[in-house]
């Protein structure tokens, strides 16, 4: 099993950004773009897993120290890893401390369960699309430049999700297994 731990995001914001990936698409179709259904913010990726271990990741996920609902706001666009050699775009967000604590506890419980530790920095981010080669088109990155400040909306975040990601022709197909909620 594909594994992840994840942010959803609202409807509306959901909406916003898939709008977004409908002016950006046309201007380079050699990107993969991600499905709006799909889009989350990715607290933890797991990888292959074997499915005996999936229990164990649940409980451990239920003992992570979390503190009330998270409030979100998405806003800006760019590349990783930077604009020369740019291989995602994304749309970025604030990162209050309550979002970087909840990170660090996902990664702290998985990690004393025996999972490897993340070793970049943290940084919360919706991926609209994907590139192998590296490039971009002009007009996506003049389009880039050109939305630095756009806003898609602000939400609260009051659970965090573990996800099977399965990968079919048409894309990855995501199924959340288990919701856990974010204590008041």
């Amino acid at each position: 099993m594909r594994l992840f731990v994840a942010l959803d995001i609202s409807e509306a914001v959901r909406a916003a950004v898939e709008s977004l990936i409908g002016e950006l698409k046309p201007l380079d179709d050699s990107w993969k773009w991600v499905r709006a259904a799909n889009l989350h913010v990715t607290l933890k990726f797991l990888g292959e897993v074997a499915p005996d271990k999936l229990a164990k990741i649940v409980e451990t996920l239920r003992t992570a120290p979390t503190h009330g609902p998270v409030a979100l706001k998405f806003h800006g666009l760019g590349f990783f890893p930077h604009e020369r050699r740019p291989r995602v775009v994304w749309v970025g967000m604030d990162a209050p401390q309550s979002l970087i604590g909840l990170a660090a506890a996902v990664e702290a419980v998985l990690s004393a369960a025996g999972f490897a530790r993340e070793e970049r920095e943290f940084r919360p981010h919706l991926t609209l699309a994907r590139s192998k080669s590296g490039t971009a088109s002009p007009q996506l990155r003049e389009a880039i430049a050109t939305l630095p400040a756009r806003q898609f909306g602000r939400m609260d975040a009051s659970t965090f999700q573990l996800v099977e990601s399965r990968i079919k022709s048409a894309g990855p197909e995501y199924t959340t297994l288990e919701s856990f909620p974010l204590a008041r």
